[in-house]
């Protein structure tokens, strides 16, 4: 018998809401307030995980808390700004699965990037996730299962110009994912990440003005000039697909899957 086995109830892998059955889980979420975290907050706790949905936006935490959970889980909203790491390591303690994927984003040249900016996104894309993991990895040893799931990106396979900042976190969030793979196999806790292309959500809103901006054309151009085309699939992801591909490396048929990156970009990184 594994250690997994040894912890893990015969109900956890028939499961309910598609598949996964997380009663008895607690999730943590950042970046919870909308977009990606939202739908993944929300994926969860419908399959029963009381979810601590973190964001430092709390009027938007407030609008996730409103919401109907369509299962046994729930909504727990908490406000944390990531850029107090200690706050950061000590709010992951005692989570079950942590989803990292509060992010932010500025397009702009290298020599014109604001070197404050550049160590924003860092201390929040890259450092808080450690801390995070740092957090949570007692309790997920202690019991023998956890779940880590972090959200990267298809920069976090490819490079783009105007971006070295989110470029360099996400690049940075895959190696920390792999390493916390490798170190967490004995213990029952797998680490991932998932690696969409261009989700609709408020912060690629704000990334096709910037865009436009840097390149000089139209905001309606952007998405099909830029955005899309370097997939095959004319479209932008949805927040929801994103979740899914989460709660699928939170089931037991993916206990498996470890130290990957889960690409749901549309044929981007198949050139």
């Amino acid at each position: 018998m594994t250690q997994n086995d040894a912890t893990e109830p015969a109900s956890r892998t028939t499961g309910r809401s598609g598949g996964l059955d997380l009663r008895g889980r607690t999730a943590l979420v950042t970046g919870a307030a909308g977009g990606i975290g939202r739908a993944c907050a929300l994926r969860l706790a419908a399959a029963g995980a009381a979810v601590r949905a973190l964001d430092r936006d709390a009027s938007g935490l407030d609008t996730l808390a409103a919401e109907p959970v369509e299962g046994d889980g729930a909504l727990l909203p908490e406000v944390l700004d990531l850029t107090d790491l200690d706050a950061a390591q000590r709010a992951a303690a005692g989570a079950d699965i942590l989803v990292n994927n509060a992010g932010l984003q500025l397009v702009r040249p290298i020599g014109e990037f604001p070197a404050d900016v550049f160590h924003t996104v860092l201390t929040v894309m890259l450092e808080a996730p450690f801390r995070l993991i740092k957090g949570a990895l007692p309790h997920m040893y202690a019991q023998g299962w956890g779940r880590i799931v972090n959200i990267s990106s298809v920069h976090g396979l490819r490079a783009s110009p105007y971006k070295s900042a989110y470029v360099t976190a996400k690049h940075g969030l895959e190696g920390l994912s792999k390493t916390a793979a490798l170190e967490g196999a004995g213990h029952g806790v797998t680490s991932n990440c998932v690696n969409p292309a261009y989700v609709r959500t408020p912060l690629v809103e704000r990334q096709i003005a910037d865009q436009a901006e840097a390149h000089g054309i139209p905001a309606e151009r952007v998405v099909s000039e830029v955005m899309l085309t370097e997939t095959a699939l004319k479209r932008l992801l949805e927040p929801e697909e994103v979740a899914e591909a989460v709660a699928y490396l939170c089931t037991e048929q993916a206990s498996f899957v470890t130290g990957s990156s889960l690409t749901l970009d549309g044929g981007w990184t198949a050139r």
